[in-house]
């Protein structure tokens, strides 16, 4: 079997200086080519663009799993067997010091919509030769995927949320009450943070309701304004009080509640693939069926699928999504 090939490019943001969080301007993207890609060639590919979930980087993907194939050699055998076409995959680095991203601008965050949308795109065609575009995610990336694909048809023109965030109310409060305990125990969240880089064995899983909040907070209700590291929670961090002002901001970010927004952008791509497991540990099955019922009602031609699993190890799922993709953008 011919392998395509993948290459590690790294690019200096300008969008991202002075991000409040520090991190790195500077970032990897993890392109594969596939078999008979040919750099003399004026042969225009389509391309997706890759966003992985909360807690991931764009050449994890790539990386070796004794366990289960790895997007290259994915790809590689699609290809071979004939079904699905050769094209580029480009999968971008936007992990942060809270443990991932949303894929969204963020004055507490910094601009990884503007990042992905603008930079990573310019840069990526600037060097390659791509032909129409899809952008494709799980998880974090599923909710990255659907928004910016809903957001910038003029951009992308298919999108594939595998597992993406959405129905807010069933996936995120749950995780509240370890918060609002943690950031008691620690003195605040930016103390949290602080501690939890300070430790030498950080385990993402199981401080992940914690991260996962702050996030999650960090993204859908900023504050330059707020004392608690420019950023608003939908809780009182003393007592717990719920604030519905700060939720109904987050609520503005759910993909349940933006379809109707942006219905006529949704209308104009060549693919929405949606799909989501009756298992999924994060209860994401509700917000994907709200997804797939409002798309149905305003007539919005769409792709779903539930399947018998989880939240974790469902990659096999890109065997379905990838080719649509191809489908969609050849």
């Amino acid at each position: 079997m011919v392998s395509g090939r993948l290459v590690i490019e790294r690019f200096d943001s300008e969008v991202l200086r002075g991000n409040p969080l520090g991190d790195p301007t500077e970032r990897e993207i993890s392109i594969y080519l596939p078999p008979g890609y040919d750099v003399k060639s004026e042969a225009k590919y389509p391309v997706v663009y890759s966003l992985v979930g909360f807690g991931g980087t764009g050449r994890m993907l790539f990386n070796i799993d004794p366990l289960m194939e790895n997007l290259q050699a994915k790809m590689d055998r699609l290809i071979a067997t004939g079904k699905c076409g050769p094209m580029v995959i480009a999968a971008v680095d936007c992990f942060t010091k809270l443990g991932g991203s949303q894929y969204i601008n963020s004055s507490a965050v910094g601009r990884y919509e503007d990042y992905v949308t603008d930079e990573v795109v310019r840069f990526v065609e600037s060097k390659y030769h791509c032909g129409r575009r899809g952008i494709w995610g799980k998880s974090s990336g599923g909710f990255g995927a659907i928004i910016l694909g809903m957001r910038h048809p003029e951009v992308f023109s298919a999108l594939a949320d595998h597992s993406g965030d959405s129905g807010f109310e069933y996936c995120y409060p749950q995780d509240f009450p370890s918060a609002l305990k943690a950031f008691h125990e620690a003195g605040g969240p930016k103390a949290w943070l602080e501690s939890f880089w300070s430790k030498p064995n950080r385990r993402l899983r199981e401080d992940s309701p914690v991260l996962d909040t702050l996030a999650m907070a960090a993204h859908y209700s900023p504050n330059p304004n707020s004392p608690d590291m420019g950023i608003d929670f939908p809780f009182d961090l003393e007592t717990g009080e719920w604030r519905d002002d700060v939720w109904a901001r987050w609520k503005n970010w759910d993909p349940v509640r933006l379809v109707e927004r942006y219905a006529n952008n949704l209308r104009k791509l060549r693919l929405i693939y949606i799909d989501c497991g009756t298992k999924d540990e994060f209860n994401l099955q509700w917000g994907a069926r709200m997804l797939h019922s409002k798309l149905i009602k305003l007539g919005i031609v769409h792709h779903y699928e539930e399947f018998d699993d989880g939240h974790l190890n469902i990659t096999y799922r890109y065997d379905i999504s990838l080719p649509r993709l191809y489908q969609a953008l050849k």
